[in-house]
């Protein structure tokens, strides 16, 4: 990162000034790593490094007065590093969710059962953790129910997903989740989904870079579009309302993280114009209050949660 204090500070107060007209109940401020290792292809983005996820909150966004959610690719870190990182998410209210590393051929420094002990042991009874779940992975695998399962007798108790184009994809794993807790009769985590905009053919190239499945028929309908941004928000809003009406009939908790893939900043305001629709479906739906009272009253993230990275500011 080689912006200065200062430009950063300027670039802080315009996502705070933007993120305090919208009615939030979190925010996710994520960890940008480069992913290439992943796969050998070309990646549509150059890769930007960012400010430290932790540092970027405690230090640029504190007069945002809501509870923030920290990413941290657990592997990265020694046991040693990861409690003082815990130490200061603690001091300032902050929440972690633990990720893995991008590529298999990344030395782990600490594995995440480690890091989950790590956090039980010492953190458990003041905070909430969470992870991330990939409907895809479970599109291939068939095992997002028992990883998510896993992670839940670690101690985490919501799951924020991959960015959500292929519903059906969703569904599959929502069901298969159910019938999991049902046989081991468990209780159903919160699922946080993840929703965002794709508003060019270069956005949808790095959100399937990104291992994002997008389905063919969403593919033309938004290369043909002729406001393919308009489209989009369309698009995302459908699969907000069948996700709420799918897991409202299933009894599953769930929330709805919005996010911008894109820093282009027509992008960035529909990802804003999508949030307030979701944020008006979730109020007249009754799943969440109007005045303020979500986030995490009982333990758990509810509602709505916008979403940021360290240094990933509009162009």
């Amino acid at each position: 990162m080689t912006a200065s204090p200062e430009k950063i500070a300027e670039s802080a107060a315009r996502v705070i000034s933007t993120l305090r007209a919208q009615d939030i109940d979190a925010l996710v401020v994520y960890d940008v790593q480069d992913e290439s290792a992943r796969t050998h292809e070309e990646r549509p983005f150059p890769f930007s490094s960012a400010l430290d996820p932790f540092d970027f909150s405690s230090k640029y966004l504190q007069a945002l007065r809501v509870p923030k959610i920290i990413y941290r690719p657990a592997g990265n870190y020694t046991q040693a590093e990861l409690k003082q990182w815990l130490d200061g998410l603690g001091t300032n209210g902050f929440f972690p969710v633990f990720v893995g590393l991008p590529s298999p051929d990344y030395v782990v420094k600490t594995s995440l059962p480690e890091a989950y002990s790590l956090w039980r042991e010492h953190y458990a009874a003041q905070s909430v953790i969470g992870a991330v779940t990939i409907p895809e992975r479970h599109a291939v695998l068939m095992d997002e129910d028992v990883r998510i399962l896993d992670k839940v007798s670690s101690g985490v108790s919501f799951f924020i997903s991959q960015c959500i184009f292929n519903v059906e994809y969703t569904h599959r794993m929502i069901d298969d989740l159910i019938a999991t807790c049902s046989k081991r009769g468990q209780p159903l985590p919160t699922l946080i989904f993840t929703l965002t905009i794709c508003g060019s053919e270069k956005t949808l190239a790095f959100m399937e870079w990104l291992g994002i499945h997008v389905p063919d028929d969403v593919k033309q309908e938004l290369c043909q579009s002729t406001d393919a941004v308009g489209r989009s928000v369309q698009i995302a809003t459908e699969i907000a309302k069948d996700l709420m009406a799918y897991c409202s009939k299933r009894s599953v908790p769930f929330g709805f993280n919005i996010e911008s893939v894109a820093t282009k900043k027509v992008e960035i305001d529909a990802s804003l114009e999508l949030l307030r629709t979701i944020s008006g479906l979730l109020t007249s739906g009754g799943w969440r209050k109007a005045d303020g009272v979500n986030g995490f009253a009982d333990g758990h993230p509810h509602g709505q949660i916008g979403k940021v990275s360290g240094s990933q500011f509009p162009e």
